[in-house]
């Protein structure tokens, strides 16, 4: 990314950092025109290598912006230097203790469920965004307003739809509340989301999986998942304006705004086909509606504003799915696309994924 303002924006979005600290660390990193060049300039340096500077008046925000550009985004910033003025950090000698110090992101982790099963979770960085669709997005919805601002705390999310095989191995845990089917899906295959699940059974998959882990697993209120969805982006995709068979898995014999047609499925895809978005996260559009924690709303007001999940008033007979599936039409399939199933009822086209707070992860 070697557009200046668009980086600047990103590291922005990313590093959460107050406005008068980011702009010192933009100009660390683009000084304007007549400063000193890198040659010249104290150290030449990667951002990775500014996690070694334990005295950094700015600490964890630059190591936030380093791991994301990094870990997250898959962006390597190419090398800057600092100019000879720039007082934004005092260098240290570096040292194992300094690099420990300042390495206070949250990092991927793999749950052990047995007999090679894994879940992935990836780290959601904190952060507000818009939720909802503008009025001028085509094929939205009224369900889908008003657009308001949501500030959404760190978790970690499930980078990809809970799988059949995962779904197998917490089945033969021991019951919480309520017996599960160890095969409920129509379309088999242990990398393929697991469907066929209820709202009700999928908390209870999260309620054995915390009893095991002692971690606090749950699913997404609708809040966290759109924010999960967007990455940081506001189009109706977090891929573009658009939509295609290559980059999701629906029905591909129907366009989106006049993008391309192709192949439709008619069935769910093994998770991670599709490319991951800028959190690392796949399988958000289509594929499979996901389980929120939400009671129905028809609309965001009076909606949370904190990234809770909304469980008072509304319609309690239905709850939240988001996503899209193989089954639905691409206008569905938009990250403020949102549609309402029974709690109790069940069906191919929707599956879940489970999130866990950053306390409830250690």
């Amino acid at each position: 990314m070697t557009d200046p303002v668009k980086r600047s924006r990103l590291f922005r979005t990313i590093a959460g950092l107050p406005p008068a600290q980011f702009e010192e660390l933009l100009f660390a990193i683009s000084p304007p025109a007549g400063n000193v060049s890198s040659a010249s300039a104290p150290q030449s340096l990667r951002v990775g290598e500014l996690l070694n500077w334990a005295e950094s008046p700015i600490g964890c925000g630059l190591a936030d912006l380093a791991s994301c550009t990094k870990d997250i985004f898959g962006l390597n910033v190419p090398d800057f230097a600092l100019p000879a003025q720039s007082t934004i950090v005092s260098l240290q000698p570096v040292t194992e203790t300094s690099k420990v110090a300042t390495r206070c992101e949250p990092q991927a982790y793999q749950e052990d469920l047995g007999n090679r099963v894994r879940l992935d979770m990836v780290p959601i960085p904190a952060g507000p965004f818009w939720m909802g669709s503008s009025e001028k997005e085509v094929d939205r919805s009224d369900l889908e307003g008003p657009q308001h601002r949501v500030s959404v705390p760190a978790f970690y999310m499930g980078k990809y739809p809970v799988t059949q095989a995962q779904w197998y191995a917490v089945s033969l845990l021991e019951p919480v509340q309520r017996e599960l089917k160890p095969h409920p899906s129509e379309f088999t295959g242990d990398r393929r989301p697991v469907e066929g699940v209820s709202w009700h059974n999928a908390i209870e998959f999260c309620q054995r999986l915390s009893r095991r882990t002692g971690k606090n697993y749950r699913l997404p209120s609708e809040a966290e998942w759109e924010y999960a969805c967007r990455a940081g982006t506001s189009t109706p995709f977090y891929f573009g304006p658009t939509i295609s068979p290559d980059l999701a898995n629906y029905c591909g014999s129907e366009s989106y705004d006049g993008g391309p047609t192709g192949v439709w499925r008619e069935q769910t895809t093994e998770v991670g086909q599709f490319p991951a978005n800028s959190f690392d996260l796949h399988d958000l559009h289509g594929n499979v509606w996901e389980w929120c924690q939400d009671v129905w709303h028809d609309s965001y007001n009076g909606a949370p504003t904190d990234g809770a999940a909304w469980e008072q008033g509304g319609d309690a007979g239905y709850r939240v799915s988001r996503g899209g599936s193989w089954l639905f039409n691409p206008e569905l399939c938009r990250s403020a696309g949102r549609l309402r199933f029974a709690p109790g009822g069940s069906s191919s086209v929707v599956g879940f994924r489970v999130v866990c707070g950053l306390a409830g992860a250690t």
